[in-house]
């Protein structure tokens, strides 16, 4: 039996609901509209977006909204006002990523033949079920909104937001303005993990945790000793409340770079220095990749061995065990793939007698950084 128009359009739309490529657009029309939704890591917004076109299918499959679909609108505007992102801001957000989705479903439905009254009729359809989203959408963000305006603790998370976007305010308890703290800055944003990490973080002593930017942050004035192993942490040196906010800032671009090398678990910011100062000049450390490295081929799976083990042998000191431990091969493994990917790059990789050894070394590590990133883009 030829299957109806309505059926047409819905199996569009299944199709379309797990497509990446239109994820992904869904989730840059969003941001795009709102600098607030922007501001937040892309995987928050990307795992509500999909939750969302997943329900609104489900909808049209039962003939509306069921109570699963509407509690995970709830969830998203109770996390948005957890966030810190108002509710104008977030809804801004949820309609460009709407109206996105029905332009593409329009478009194709036409390329395929869908008669427009059946196109109508399924965009009309969308528009009801995404109402009675936004309505729970809202509800769930005011509730979260008075439940937090009337805590403490809002009080106490706003005072940390100023105070690490260097705004003049009065330090109040659990802070001392005389005392010395860590920032911590993370890219977790789901509220969930972010009470775990809290819980780990203030139990060596006082602190004060939240999220700021959409992203959970910390003042604390220790560091556990032995941090559990989970998401990527970057701690400054302790600091007054008062002049933490360059930390904030440094501790933000550490966090960058770190999470573009693949680096988890508690970091130190002063240890990921030079990862962050040649992070952010990727062009000149593509020119050093290219005047040091001309005899690599990103294509040859051997020459990426080559680089990488090049790599762990500088991190390491040089040294012949270590670098093998850590790339879980023999130690004449190692001494092998040096020596080839010396042979190849035309000169050692370290050199006692050379009088600017430091230097030629950062410049090795900085160029065989960017070119493995390039390489396995």
């Amino acid at each position: 039996m030829e299957p109806s128009a309505g059926d047409r359009f819905l199996r569009l739309l299944i199709e379309h609901s797990d497509d990446p490529v239109l994820l992904e657009a869904t989730v840059r029309a969003a941001r795009s509209r709102s600098e607030l939704v922007a501001a937040l890591p892309e995987e928050e917004t990307r795992r509500h977006t999909r939750a969302l076109v997943r329900g609104v299918l489900a909808a049209l499959e039962d003939g509306g909204p069921g109570e699963e679909v509407l509690a995970a609108a709830e969830r998203l505007g109770s996390d948005r006002a957890r966030q810190g992102v108002p509710v104008a801001a977030f809804l801004d957000g949820f309609q460009a990523g709407r109206a996105h989705l029905v332009r593409t479903l329009i478009a194709d439905g036409r390329r395929l033949g869908v008669p427009d009254a059946a196109l109508l009729d399924g965009v009309t359809r969308i528009d009801e079920i995404t109402t009675a989203l936004v309505h729970r959408m809202v509800h769930a963000h005011r509730v979260a909104e008075l439940e937090l305006a009337r805590t403490v603790r809002e009080g106490r998370v706003q005072m940390l937001r100023q105070l690490l976007h260097g705004e003049s305010v009065p330090v109040l308890a659990p802070l001392d303005p005389s005392a010395s703290y860590h920032c911590v800055v993370s890219e977790v944003s789901d509220p969930a993990v972010a009470a775990r990490l809290e819980a780990g973080l203030t139990a060596a002593g006082p602190g004060l945790c939240g999220l700021v930017d959409g992203r959970f942050a910390a003042l604390v004035a220790r560091l556990p000793d032995a941090p559990p192993p989970g998401p990527l942490m970057v701690a400054a040196p302790p600091a007054r409340p008062g002049d933490v906010a360059p930390m904030y800032a440094l501790g933000r671009r550490a966090l960058r770079a770190g999470a573009g090398a693949g680096l988890t678990g508690m970091r130190d910011l002063a240890g990921l220095a030079l990862l962050t100062v040649t992070g952010a000049e990727p062009e000149l450390g593509g020119l050093l990749a290219g005047a040091l490295l001309p005899g690599l081929d990103p294509d040859e799976p051997f020459h990426l061995e080559l680089a990488e083990t090049a790599l762990a042998y500088l991190d390491h000191g040089g040294r012949i065990e270590p670098t093998a431990a850590a790339l879980h091969v023999h130690g004449n493994t190692v001494k092998y793939r040096i020596r080839r990917f010396q042979e190849l790059a035309g000169r050692p990789l370290l050199d006692p007698a050379d009088g600017a050894a430091v230097s030629r070394t950062a410049n090795w590590w900085w160029a065989l950084h960017r070119w493995l990133a390039r390489a396995t883009s």
